[in-house]
C-alpha cells in the first residue's frame, strides 16, 4: 500500500477542525481525499485511510481492464455466449452504463473499447495511424451496447457476439469516488472532498464554514489555465475533454473520444465539458456522452433533463462557452 496523510490546515484553538489529505496512486491515476476533523477525532485517521484505500482498490480490482484477473478482464476473454456472474458492484456500474447508453442514444457505450484500441488510444500499444475503413467496419460488427445482455435477478451478463469487449473507464472513476463518499458518510464524516483522476465529489464545508471551491480548466494543450471557479457541496463534478489525448496526421486532428455510432473520432468543435450532478458516476458518464454528442445535441439533452453542464468550444484560436441555467448557479 502506498498512500500518505497530510495535515493541510493549522488552528489557533485546539478544538477547531483541520483538513487532512489522504492521497496515493490508484486506477492508473492519483486520488486525494480531504477530510475535516476536530482534534478529538484525529485518532480515526488510520482507520479512514485504510477504509478509503480498500474502497478504491475494490473497484479497481473488479473493473480494471489492465488487471488480467479482474471481473471485466475475465469476461472480455470469454469467447462464449454464456452467462457470466458478477459482483453486485460491477453489475451496478454496467446496469447504470446501459441505462445511460439508452438515454443518450448510444453516445455513451462501454463496448466502444475495441474502436478506441483500433484508433491507437487504448491500453494496447499501437502507432498513431488512421485505420482503414474496412478495418473500422469489421470492429464495428462487435461494438454496440445492444450486444450486451443483463440478468438483474442473478447479477449476470452475457455477450451476443463472442468478441464483445467492455471497458468501464469512462464511469468507474466516478463510481469509485461515490464509493469513498458513501464510506465517509457511514463513518460520520460530514465534511470532505473526494477526487480520483479529476472526478470530484464534496460534502459539507471547510473549516471556517467555507465552501469547497473547484477550478475548471481552459482546454489548452501543453499549458494549464483556469476558466473559472465553482462552489459545490453535496454534489459531484466531472470534466471530459479532447485536449490532452490526441494525434495529428496529414494536418488533421484525431481525438481519443470515439463516437460509437460512427466508429470514428469526434469531429465537432467541443473541446471540454463539465457536468455537476449528485452522482459522480453519472457526472463522469454524462461528460463522456456530451463530448461525443457535441455542444448542440448535448445542450438540448442537458436542458431537457435538468443537468448542470458547461461547454467550451474551439472558435479558431479562441474559445466560446455555453452553459445550462442549472450550472450558472455554481459560479463563485
Amino acid at each position: 500500500m502506498l498512500f500518505s496523510i497530510i495535515a493541510l490546515a493549522s488552528c489557533t484553538a485546539s478544538e477547531q477542525p483541520r483538513i487532512y489529505s489522504i492521497q496515493g496512486p490508484i486506477m492508473g491515476t492519483q486520488y486525494q481525499v480531504k477530510v475535516v476533523l476536530t482534534p478529538d477525532r484525529e485518532q480515526l485517521l488510520p482507520h479512514l485511510q485504510q477504509g478509503i484505500f480498500d474502497a478504491l482498490t475494490k473497484v479497481d480490482r473488479l473493473m480494471s481492464t489492465y488487471k488480467a484477473d479482474s471481473e471485466i478482464s475475465r469476461f472480455n476473454r470469454l469467447g462464449e455466449l454464456r452467462w457470466f456472474d458478477l459482483s453486485p458492484e460491477t453489475f451496478e456500474v454496467i446496469q447504470l452504463s446501459q441505462s445511460l447508453s439508452e438515454a443518450t442514444g448510444g453516445a455513451f457505450d462501454i463496448t466502444v473499447g475495441p474502436l478506441v484500441n483500433l484508433w491507437g488510444f487504448g491500453p494496447r500499444y499501437r502507432e498513431d495511424q488512421v485505420p482503414a475503413v474496412e478495418e473500422i467496419q469489421r470492429v464495428r460488427d462487435y461494438v454496440g451496447y445492444q450486444l450486451l445482455e443483463l440478468d438483474e435477478s442473478r447479477y449476470a451478463i452475457r455477450k451476443k457476439h463472442p468478441e464483445l469487449y467492455i471497458d468501464l473507464s469512462a464511469i468507474a472513476k466516478g463510481y469509485a469516488v461515490d464509493q469513498v463518499a458513501e464510506y465517509l458518510t457511514d463513518q460520520s464524516v460530514q465534511d470532505y472532498l473526494v477526487e480520483v483522476g479529476g472526478e470530484i465529489r464534496t460534502s459539507g464545508v471547510k473549516p471556517g464554514n467555507l465552501p469547497w471551491r473547484l477550478a475548471i480548466e481552459v482546454p489548452k494543450e501543453n499549458q494549464r489555465a483556469i476558466e473559472g471557479v465553482v462552489e459545490i457541496t453535496g454534489m459531484a463534478m466531472a470534466t471530459s475533454g479532447d485536449y490532452r489525448n490526441y494525434y495529428e496526421q496529414d494536418g488533421r486532428r484525431y481525438s481519443h473520444t470515439i463516437d460509437p455510432t460512427t466508429g470514428n473520432p469526434i469531429v465537432h468543435t467541443l473541446a471540454s465539458v463539465t457536468v455537476i450532478h449528485e452522482s459522480c458516476a453519472l457526472a463522469d458518464g454524462l461528460a463522456t456522452a456530451f463530448m461525443v454528442m457535441g455542444t448542440k445535441r448535448a445542450m438540448e439533452y442537458a436542458v431537457e433533463n435538468g443537468i448542470a453542464a458547461y461547454f467550451i468550444d474551439r472558435d479558431g484560436t479562441d474559445f466560446r462557452t455555453a452553459q445550462t441555467e442549472q450550472f450558472s448557479r455554481f459560479w463563485k
